[in-house]
């Protein structure tokens, strides 16, 4: 896992969060929508009334143990598989949003065409690990197959991994039959992890049957699961930090126990998106300071487990490409990177609080991602390094720019800038003083049009464009 720079909790403060989420799980229990679920976990020892399930200690921590530390997500082009916990964080865009926000401020239901687009995008991106899942929810394609329509456009757009539909168990066997056609896999059932699915809690303390439903689907069939909640602290979670931790460790805990009762050693992520509610008017804050906090103490507990984590990234409440969008993405991405994260959804786009996706926000934020990486990859500190030969043959009041030992570093020492301006003000008016958000939009333009989309073998493709009925 990521080796952590920024550590916000003491062993013994996290020790007393897991011992409260485990009072929390074995004396209120959880809800858990799905009979087969309450079945399973009643059999490996949890108590079941109605719907509530009481999870003893014992199991819990048993489950824990029996989910792995790393794994991998495979590609169809190997070069771009990805090990989840190995040290680096894996970026993925953002998941979810309604709407598009526009250039000029505006917003407007999402289309196929921009999840297209943000497909291409991710797609073309050196830093996104995952091509995508609900890059944004199409609105013209209808419900019933939309699911299917979203995963044919990340795997074909792409040779990335992407995540499956989380929307029930029929909605994700349809994302695990059309992995297996990708992968032209006999059994419906792709032989090795090739994608990975968000399965959310509803807090305080439920799992309904949607969710469950999928996590089932996945976990029988092998592929990786995060188990995430989101506590919005004041009004579905305790106001105090401290307890908004204590349940959304609670909340995860139930999932992943699921997640092994069904199948001992299914790769899970342990999922932190909680932050609080803004008391004047009800609604999520996800650019508080506070949930950039809980993020990085979510980590540390995940880790206390042995568990690689997943937090938010480049997220905002702010409702354009401003300077509100800017310090709080950079905030909470870079937070959560010091703080040893190992997946980060969210990682570009995100605007007004997980409503809107906007393509001009998603360059900047692929940016933030690049200087955040740079940031933790950190310098080699050997004898060469030190450079202290060097140093005295330049000696007082000499120069380096010249020196045979600045060409031979500069390109892997500094980190090389394909947004931010660096250019003189002279230069900067004379190439037309672009603002960020229009020099954004020219490189959104540039990167669509001149796309080229990996090779996918034809009948491959025309029987995935079946499955997702567009």
């Amino acid at each position: 896992m990521t080796k952590p720079t920024l550590l916000t909790l003491v062993p013994e403060e996290i020790n007393k969060i897991k011992a409260a989420s485990l009072e929390i799980l074995e004396r209120t229990g959880v809800n858990i929508d799905h009979a087969y679920a309450r079945e399973v976990l009643q059999a490996a020892g949890a108590k079941v009334d109605g719907e509530r399930v009481y999870f003893p200690p014992k199991l819990v921590i048993e489950a824990i143990a029996k989910a792995p530390r790393q794994f991998s997500i495979y590609a169809r082009n190997p070069k771009n598989s990805i090990i989840v916990g190995a040290g680096d964080p894996v970026f993925a865009p953002g998941y979810g949003a309604p709407y598009v926000t526009l250039a000029s401020g505006l917003k407007r239901k999402a289309t196929f065409a921009d999840f297209t687009k943000l497909a291409k995008l991710s797609g073309s991106s050196s830093n996104m690990g995952i091509s995508g899942g609900v890059l944004v929810e199409p609105s013209d394609i209808p419900e019933q197959n939309r699911h299917n329509a979203m995963l044919y456009a990340c795997m074909v757009n792409s040779d990335k991994p992407f995540m499956g539909s989380a929307t029930g168990e029929k909605h994700a066997k349809d994302s695990l039959r059309m992995a297996a056609t990708l992968f032209e896999s006999d059994n419906g059932i792709p032989k090795q992890p090739v994608m990975i699915s968000l399965i959310n809690t509803i807090t305080p303390l439920m799992l309904d049957e949607r969710m469950v439903g999928a996590l089932i689907a996945y976990a029988e069939a092998g592929q990786p699961v995060i188990i995430a909640s989101l506590g919005m602290a004041g009004a579905t979670s305790p106001t105090t930090l401290a307890g908004t931790l204590a349940l959304q460790n609670a909340e995860v805990l139930a999932g992943i126990t699921l997640a092994q009762t069904i199948r001992e050693g299914t790769p899970v992520i342990y999922g932190s998106a909680s932050s609080i509610t803004e008391m004047r008017n009800g609604s999520l804050s996800i650019g508080a300071p506070e949930g950039a906090w809980i993020i990085a103490s979510a980590v540390q507990i995940a880790h206390s487990y042995g568990l690689p984590c997943r937090a938010g990234g480049c997220v905002t409440d702010s409702k354009t490409l401003d300077l509100q969008a800017s310090y709080e993405s950079m905030m909470n991405l870079q937070v959560a990177g010091m703080a040893g994260v190992d997946f980060v959804l969210h990682a570009a786009g995100i605007l007004e609080s997980y409503m809107s996706v906007s393509l001009e926000k998603f360059i900047v934020d692929d940016e933030i991602c690049s200087i955040v990486r740079r940031f933790l990859r950190g310098t080699k500190i050997e004898t060469e390094d030190l450079a202290v030969q060097l140093i005295d043959e330049v000696g007082p009041g000499g120069q380096y720019l010249t020196a045979d030992h600045t060409y031979q570093n500069f390109r892997t020492e500094f980190w090389p800038p394909t947004l931010s301006n660096r250019e003189t003000y002279d230069q900067w008016r004379l190439n037309g003083s672009l603002p960020m958000i229009n020099q954004a939009e020219k490189r959104v333009n540039e990167i669509i049009d001149n796309y080229e989309i990996p090779y996918l073998d034809k009948s491959i493709e025309l029987k995935l464009k079946e499955m997702a009925g567009i």
